[in-house]
């Protein structure tokens, strides 16, 4: 039996508000921009709602969402192909200097090896889109390779395989001896961009 007005907002919202927090994170990972993660979340909700009567069969909600967003985003680069994808511009850390990316570290950073967030961030912003894609779900976001397979439609080997190189690039950058995980260094600077995106959900 189709499901009254009130009803069908009160399962959609159900459905999907246990994962809005990670959808909206991993579409500012995507894009790069508030406003445009923002836009991307809601171009999925309102694909979506129309489905309500069906998402109640979804086994694994979290990871099928976050693939409807991946290939709205996919959808969406395709008709502005002038775009370039950006995990943080600096812009979004305007109002927190310790936040802000920083293109030339400076040199007690370089000669001590610390890995700060600013160090990170530019690091991965040279990165190439692959490489960025994978360090920014799993190493940053913490989906794991099954997730990121499921939600890109890209093999699991493939994606170990990106990521061991995407690591290595990133340690090249950094120019630090041992192995580098983006997380370690991230997940210091996570609380306040989670908040920005919970503001706006």
């Amino acid at each position: 039996m189709p499901l009254n007005s009130k009803s069908k907002q009160q399962a959609f919202t159900a459905f999907v508000r246990p994962h809005l927090d990670r959808l909206y994170r991993l579409a500012f990972r995507l894009t790069g921009e508030r406003d445009d993660a923002q836009d991307l979340v809601q171009e999925v909700m309102l694909k979506l709602y129309p489905q309500v009567d069906r998402l109640a069969d979804i086994d694994d909600p979290g990871t099928w969402l976050g693939r409807v967003l991946f290939n709205q985003f996919v959808d969406s680069r395709r008709r502005t192909t002038t775009r370039r994808l950006y995990l943080v511009d600096n812009s979004e850390y305007a109002e927190n200097p310790d936040l802000a990316r920083s293109e030339s570290p400076d040199a007690e950073q370089q000669a001590g090896g610390e890995l700060t967030l600013q160090r990170i961030q530019a690091a991965v912003a040279q990165l190439n889109e692959d490489h960025r894609i994978i360090i920014s779900l799993h190493d940053i976001e913490g989906y794991t390779l099954t997730e990121i397979a499921s939600i890109t439609g890209v093999a699991h080997g493939t994606l170990k395989s990106r990521r061991q190189r995407a690591r290595e690039r990133l340690q090249e950058l950094l120019q630090i001896d041992g192995p580098v995980r983006a997380r370690d260094a991230c997940s210091s600077g996570r609380g306040k961009e989670n908040d920005e995106l919970r503001s706006v959900s």
